[in-house]
């Protein structure tokens, strides 16, 4: 927990360097500072808002201990950033739980959900890795069977999902979570455990 909590602190370092106008030049040296400057600044749509950006998967057990600890400092920012959830794919099995996802998006239904799909997969030791199955639980939700599945299998969902796949690649995100911010920056475990061993040997 501590770590997780470290990762946290780490995130809200780094959001607080981008705020201040810190250029891709003055954070060369950012893995020893927990996070990593991107060699090629992202295009962002969140306009004079820094975008921060989780990278997750739901059968991620770092991804569930860090939710709560992200939700309430996305909560604590207010209107100063713009936040967005990208759910990845590594394997073809992702691959229902990105397009329920973005399903529950559609339907406003994502902020209520999404932390009882965590509970779920890690607390209950559930199997929610099928349309079927996600159908059900999110059902069991109060969600709307009809327009659940008319969303899961619409274009604007499968457009998001290839978005996502290519934001993954041009993120270079080989591990869950990762927060990428402003564009310009991201930070993960990786990242964490860099910065954690470097200040343990000084």
């Amino acid at each position: 927990m501590k770590l997780l909590q470290k990762f946290f602190g780490l995130v809200g370092i780094a959001l607080l360097s981008m705020t201040v106008g810190m250029s891709l030049a003055q954070a060369a040296d950012g893995k020893s500072q927990g996070y990593t400057a991107l060699t090629e600044a992202q295009p962002t749509d969140s306009g004079k808002k820094v975008e921060v950006t989780e990278f997750f998967w739901y059968g991620c057990p770092h991804c569930f201990a860090f939710d709560p600890f992200l939700t309430d400092w996305v909560k604590k920012q207010g209107d100063k950033i713009v936040f967005k959830r990208v759910p990845v794919f590594f394997r073809d099995n992702f691959l229902p739980q990105q397009k329920a996802y973005y399903a529950l998006e559609a339907l406003g239904k994502a902020d209520q959900v999404h932390p009882k799909l965590f509970d779920a997969i890690h607390k209950d030791h559930q199997r929610l890795e099928t349309e079927e199955a996600l159908t059900d639980f999110v059902v069991k939700q109060g969600v709307d069977k009809a327009k659940f599945l008319d969303a899961y299998n619409s274009f604007s969902v499968q457009a998001k999902v290839t978005r996502a796949t290519k934001l993954q690649t041009t993120y270079r995100i080989n591990g869950v979570p990762t927060i990428a911010i402003g564009g310009k920056f991201v930070t993960g475990p990786s990242d964490v455990a860099q910065t954690l061993n470097s200040n343990a040997s000084e």
